[in-house]
């Protein structure tokens, strides 16, 4: 997701849903928790105002250099 991908440091849902206001948020957790489990982000709390981040296999997979 380029959203997450251009975030800097820690994000919210909020934060990807007000980068893509077309985005529905079942689609946007769908897509975090794919992404959790392939260990490319992890969330730090719960609930409506926890914080994600990417971790390192992010970068590698994708080959970016952020």
């Amino acid at each position: 997701m380029t959203a997450v991908r251009r975030s800097i440091g820690n994000f919210r849902i909020a934060d990807i849903q007000r980068e893509c206001p077309g985005v529905s948020l079942d689609l946007i957790r769908q897509v975090l928790k794919t992404m959790r489990k392939e260990h490319r982000v992890e969330c730090l709390g719960r609930g409506q105002n926890a914080e994600w981040r990417r971790t390192g296999r992010w970068e590698g997979e994708l080959g970016t250099t952020q």
